[in-house]
């Protein structure tokens, strides 16, 4: 299933950052990422030698799950980024990182989108968790605390979260697939790592800029989806 035509607009420097990129963080994900990801992986059949066209990889995702990949000139506020999330739309930022921000891109770009989101939109508990949070984020008024609650569940989920397999945490937030100096981070022994707890990641502050100071860990990967109602109760009255 992999394009046969590489991303249009990437140049030779682009397809080297997006090859040593791949390199290393295949490498550095053995045995460490969720298996949902590495499904999804190979399920798309991404690969080191092009960056994918987006549009080739989008219509094989929409086969997939019903889900379409839009290409983006840059990233969006949250209240953009959820309306693209509520209609099954995933947005890709079609600028990849410099050789100098290899460890840590503190802006989603081109493979953290691709290489990190893309895979785990094929799992449909994650793709359906993702649809119902642009729900949930839409149907909020403007201003409303619950909007940077749905973040705070958003980013340390999809961005930094991990979940427990076979005894051992395993990564499948996209902000960890797609940087090695966030992995190297997250797995040092001293740094927390702590039982997801929904209220606990509600009220957690998000910041975007650095290494996160803490990592929440689901206890197994249907309480991604079992929070759903969760969330619904929780809303109601906000």
């Amino acid at each position: 299933m992999f394009a046969k035509h590489p991303h249009a607009h990437a140049t030779g420097q682009d397809q080297l950052v997006w090859k040593i990129l791949f390199d290393r963080q295949t490498a550095l994900l053995h045995r460490r990422a969720a298996p949902a990801f590495s499904q999804g992986l190979a399920r798309l059949g991404l690969r080191r030698e092009a960056i994918p066209d987006i549009g080739e990889l989008s219509a094989t995702v929409f086969a997939e799950t019903g889900w379409q990949l839009e290409p983006v000139g840059r990233p969006f506020e949250p209240a953009a980024f959820f309306e693209f999330l509520a209609e099954r739309r995933f947005p890709i930022v079609t600028r990849i990182r410099p050789m100098h921000a290899f460890d840590f891109s503190p802006q989603p770009d081109l493979f953290h989108d691709l290489f990190g989101h893309v895979p785990m939109l094929l799992d449909e508990g994650l793709a359906d968790f993702l649809h119902m949070l642009g729900q949930a984020y839409r149907a909020q008024p403007v201003g409303s605390p619950a909007r940077e609650q749905l973040w705070a569940l958003y980013f340390f989920t999809a961005e930094f979260g991990l979940v427990q397999h076979e005894g051992q945490p395993r990564l499948y937030g996209a902000g960890l697939l797609s940087s090695a100096g966030e992995i190297h981070h997250c797995v040092n022994e001293n740094t927390p790592r702590v039982i997801f707890d929904l209220a606990t990641v509600l009220r957690t502050p998000v910041t975007g800029e650095r290494y996160q100071q803490q990592y929440f860990v689901l206890p197994a990967w249907e309480q991604l989806t079992e929070c759903v109602a969760e969330l619904a109760g929780m809303f109601v009255t906000v």
